[in-house]
């Protein structure tokens, strides 16, 4: 439960040069001729696979998956100087040019809507159609409150646990991480158990992006991400937008309202019952809700 997708005809993979290495790209319904759509994943360092439900969408058009350097498929180089936004920004540009993506839809998810965000702040991109936010963190000093709220929801004993660990900075007890799947099983995943779409995306996560792009745990904001503060410049952008999250997501409705609020024009859909994987946890919705706004979008 949770992964289903794979509506392809005709599937390509192969591997793009990007600066620092290679990365690794699939494209599922690659014989079909509407515009595509391009998804980043989340993370950093959180491999595709946990998106593979949108596949299904390429019953219509092309679905363009790719492994950020670092992690999954990709090349993993050992040079922390490549864990940077620009970079992966850059990187983007590259796999847009190398596909020869004249025309394209937008999806990010967690951290992939950063990066979405920051292309079309950095690159102002001719042909992107729209774009879809889903599970955004657009800041992160309003990302970290949200968390520190949604601590005083869980048990007494995980909270002094996970404020002890914050504190010391070590992070590899059993009970921090007992403390952590607590957390995660509200807010991350409510499937019970996770769909093996999300186990493989974790078995492959590139630890060494994440933490030096965001830190040791979600609640813990050390990287060079912890002044990623883009709200007010999100009037910026002009494309069709769309927000989504879960009714529990660590992104969470109230912020992902105000994110809606400073962008113009822009829509937002709450999944009740889900949390932050609500592409896996409302997969019929989710596909429903992404499908009409990009029809909407091309019908004008």
């Amino acid at each position: 439960m949770g992964c289903e997708g794979k509506a392809s005809d005709k599937v390509v993979e192969g591997y793009i040069s990007v600066t620092g290495g290679k990365i690794w790209y699939k494209i599922v319904g690659a014989n079909r001729k509407k515009i595509p759509l391009l998804v980043l994943h989340g993370g950093p360092g959180a491999p595709h696979d946990y998106l593979e439900s949108l596949e299904a969408l390429s019953d219509e058009r092309p679905v363009i998956f790719y492994d950020q350097l670092g992690c999954g498929n990709s090349d993993k180089p050992n040079d922390t100087s490549l864990w940077t936004l620009d970079r992966f920004v850059n990187e983007l540009e590259q796999v847009r040019t190398y596909l020869c993506l004249d025309k394209m839809h937008l999806l990010g998810q967690s951290w992939g809507t950063m990066l979405a965000v920051d292309f079309m702040l950095a690159k102002k991109p001719k042909g992107v159609m729209s774009l879809i936010l889903s599970g955004p963190c657009l800041s992160s000093s309003r990302f970290a409150s949200d968390q520190k709220l949604y601590l005083l929801e869980l048990s007494d004993n995980f909270q002094k646990i996970i404020n002890e660990s914050e504190v010391s900075g070590c992070f590899g007890s059993k009970e921090y991480q007992d403390a952590m799947r607590a957390y995660y099983k509200i807010h991350i995943c409510r499937l019970d158990p996770w769909p093996d779409c999300l186990n493989r995306t974790l078995e492959k996560l590139g630890h060494e992006v994440y933490e030096q792009m965001w830190g040791p745990s979600e609640f813990t904001i050390t990287g060079n991400l912890k002044s990623y503060e883009r709200v007010d410049l999100l009037k910026e952008i002009s494309v069709p937008t769309l927000f989504t999250c879960g009714r529990y997501d660590e992104a969470t409705p109230s912020t992902t309202a105000y994110y809606h609020s400073m962008l113009p024009g822009s829509e937002i859909v709450v999944f009740e019952g889900a949390s932050h994987e609500h592409h896996l946890e409302k997969i019929g919705e989710y596909l429903e809700v992404v499908r009409n706004f990009i029809k909407k979008v091309e019908n004008g």
